[in-house]
């Protein structure tokens, strides 16, 4: 879909490896600070580009009183040219450069700062396949090629990897990562799908030679795999999920789900996508994390049945609904039709009910 010491050290470049993450994997389930369980969370790209840190603590603060567990937000923001609103990393040819202005990387400490003060687990995406902030196609513009040479551009990787080498050096001593991804729902359109393999491998390898005490995902949508013949399930998108899991960098699977998007109905092709994901996290014996699902109408109609299907199925190890809406000082943030609002009627059906059931 398209704390003050830690800031110190943030910004002074210094980052102190943990000894343990308090997030690990448990068979194909997570344990989340001793406790191995199913758990439920969230997606906010909004939250890491906000100026008000006192929006930032109470979306956190909200979040945390949900018995939600993990959000996933965005660690990128991706320019060529400098700007006034928030961004943290230019790209260019002849020099690129991170953000450490009032706009830039601060703005991310302080969500990860707001995520240890109410005890959120965070799963921080380096790099975004479609061009909200930037994403790969900022890198095309900087380096040349195609969204589909990216992943082979050299200068684009160099690039690439710098800025993940930032951001996993700053961050790799708090206890908010639950886990880095290495991007947004990454395609490679016609491309044989050792492509993506082969990225994945080389830089989960590279994230894990930085961090090894925290996970690492991939953050793809999960198509092309075997269990149907619609769209989703082809392999025509570059990936393949149950090839994908073999990586050992990659601590679990990530998949995604918009029938609406996609064309396919939101009632059987729902539960034949969870069920295929999870045999294959199951053959894997890694935990499948269902990261992103949405519909844009009659959400606790369709998606209280989606849930239900997690919570029960085996492989399935926790969820994350797109998107998580909240009341901030400059009024709601913003409606993509999918996202749930704090405190709303369909909040209280499909995140205090979800959880009440999963306790």
């Amino acid at each position: 879909m398209k704390t003050s010491t830690l800031l110190l050290g943030a910004l002074a470049g210094v980052g102190t490896l943990a000894q343990s993450a308090p997030s690990t994997t448990d068979g194909t389930l997570f344990k989340i600070n001793g406790e191995t369980k199913y758990f439920a969370g969230s997606n906010s790209y909004w939250i890491s580009m906000l100026r008000n840190d006192a929006d930032v603590d109470l979306t956190m603060g909200h979040f945390a009183d949900s018995g939600l567990k993990v959000l996933r937000i965005w660690g990128f923001n991706d320019v060529n040219a400098e700007r006034d609103d928030v961004w943290f990393h230019l790209v260019s040819a002849s020099g690129s450069r991170v953000n450490e202005g009032a706009n830039g990387l601060p703005r991310l400490d302080a969500v990860v700062a707001a995520a240890e003060r109410h005890g959120v687990q965070l799963i921080i995406n380096f790099v975004n396949f479609w061009d909200d902030y930037g994403g790969i196609s900022a890198y095309v513009k900087a380096f040349g090629g195609t969204k589909q040479s990216w992943y082979t551009n050299a200068a684009a990787q160099a690039e690439y990897k710098s800025y993940i080498e930032t951001v996993v050096n700053r961050f790799k001593g708090s206890d908010a990562i639950f886990a880095w991804e290495l991007a947004n729902e990454p395609r490679c359109q016609g491309c044989d799908t050792s492509v993506i393999y082969d990225w994945a491998k080389s830089t989960s390898e590279y994230v894990k030679s930085l961090d090894p005490a925290h996970m690492v995902t991939l953050g793809d949508e999960g198509m092309g795999i075997a269990g149907g013949s619609s769209y989703p399930f082809q392999f025509g998108e570059g990936t393949d999920f149950a090839k994908n899991l073999e990586i050992e960098t990659l601590d679990f699977g990530t998949f995604h789900m918009y029938p609406d998007s996609w064309g396919v109905d939101k009632t059987n092709f729902p539960i034949e996508w969870i069920k295929a994901h999870a045999a294959a996290c199951v053959a894997a014996g890694k935990p499948c994390l269902f990261e992103e699902y949405g519909t844009p109408t009659n959400h606790c109609a369709v998606e209280g049945p989606w849930q239900e299907a997690m919570r029960t199925t085996e492989g399935i190890a926790g969820d994350q609904f797109w998107q998580w809406g909240d009341e901030l000082s400059t009024g709601r943030t913003h409606d993509d039709t999918n996202t749930i609002y704090y405190g709303g009627d369909e909040w209280k059906c499909l995140v205090v009910d979800h959880v009440a059931a999963i306790e």
